[in-house]
This record gives structure tokens, C-alpha cells and sequence, in this order.
């Protein structure tokens, strides 16, 4: 994955609760063999609706989205992640996220971005009532910042989880740090035990 430091842009306002992963990215979409194309299905049941908030063009180019609490509950599926990546969006801020889906967007290199939510009120209704208003997230100093509306506050991240995203370190390379003592181990296991694969 990736390295991420700054997000900065503008952003999507989904001023909508409990927005669980089969609205994100419907079952139908999960059949797919490739890991590409997921985007055309972010929220596509909703973007049938011609007032739905990613349809309006004022938005367009937007890397971030604003959620509402209790974003990505439901199945554990890492096909909404995917989905909002390939859309474009490099981090969701929410007052609250499901555990499995935040886990899957740390995994990913999707930043999570939780906030109070009094400020992620105010955020969306600044979102609302200025599209081109700039926000950026610095995952180095775990900020967010809308400076042209004085807003800023900062999330949480486990050192772990930061030192993933500063680094682009997926679960791959992770494992891949630790080759060295793999090797070692290897070299000395007792022959009698199953081979290795």
C-alpha cells in the first residue's frame, strides 16, 4: 500500500447514520473475480437518485468523505473499502466507525479519520454550505483541520496503525521486516517436523 501522510482536499457530505457496507457497495457487486471496478458500485442504489449527494457535480474531485455515526456497519466485507478508494476517496471521517471496517481501512490504506460528534456536525454543515472548502488531514501530527472555517481537532490512531500508514506497510510488509528472523528460524528447525511450504 501506499504511504500516507497528508489527505488534503475537498470533501463529500453523506449526512446520513448507521450507513452500513451492503449500501456502500451492494452484494450484487461481490461476485466480481477482479479487485478493480468497484467504484461503478459505490453506493450505486442511492446514486439512482438524481439528488443523491455524489451526483452533484459541485463535489466532483472530492478526496475525502464525511460520514455520519456509525459508518460501515454491517458484513465484514473489505469491498467497501475498495469501493471508496477506487472512487477516489483517500479518508472517511466519522464520529464513530465500525471496528471491522475500520480495521479493513487501515489495512488498505484508507485513513479513518474519527471526530466528536459536534464537530463532525459542524464539519458536514460547512461541507454543505461551501463544496470547495479545503480540509486536510495530517496522519503524522493525527490532525484535521478546515482552516478557512477556523475548525480543527485532532483523532486517534494507534502507533501501530500511524507507523502503517506513514510507512505504506500492509500485512505483506510487515512480514516481510521480520525475514531475517524468519530465515533463522527456518535454518534451525528440527528436521522432523512437516516442511515448510
Amino acid at each position: 500500500m501506499k504511504a500516507v501522510r497528508i489527505v488534503s482536499g475537498t470533501a463529500v457530505p453523506l449526512d446520513r447514520t448507521d450507513v452500513d457496507t451492503d449500501q456502500i457497495i451492494p452484494s450484487d457487486w461481490l461476485k466480481r473475480v477482479e479487485r478493480t471496478g468497484f467504484d461503478k458500485g459505490l453506493f450505486s442504489e442511492w446514486r439512482d437518485d438524481r439528488h443523491f449527494v455524489l451526483n452533484d457535480e459541485r463535489h466532483a474531485g472530492a478526496s475525502i468523505l464525511i460520514g455520519g455515526m456509525n459508518f460501515g456497519t454491517g458484513s465484514s466485507r473489505e469491498h467497501a473499502v475498495w469501493a471508496i478508494q477506487q472512487y477516489g476517496f483517500d479518508a472517511v471521517i466519522s464520529p464513530r466507525f465500525a471496528d471491522i471496517f475500520r480495521n479493513n481501512c487501515t489495512k488498505n490504506g484508507l485513513v479513518p479519520v474519527t471526530v466528536e460528534p459536534g464537530f463532525g456536525e459542524r464539519l458536514m454543515a460547512a461541507v454543505q454550505n461551501d463544496p470547495t472548502l479545503e480540509i486536510t488531514i495530517d496522519v503524522e501530527r493525527l490532525t484535521i483541520e478546515a482552516p478557512a472555517v477556523g475548525m480543527e481537532a485532532s483523532f486517534p490512531l494507534d502507533q501501530g496503525t500511524q507507523e502503517r500508514f506513514l510507512e505504506g506497510l500492509d500485512d505483506i510488509s510487515l512480514t516481510m521486516r521480520e525475514v531475517s528472523a524468519i530465515s533463522d528460524y527456518e535454518a534451525t528447525r528440527r528436521p522432523w517436523l512437516p516442511a515448510s511450504s
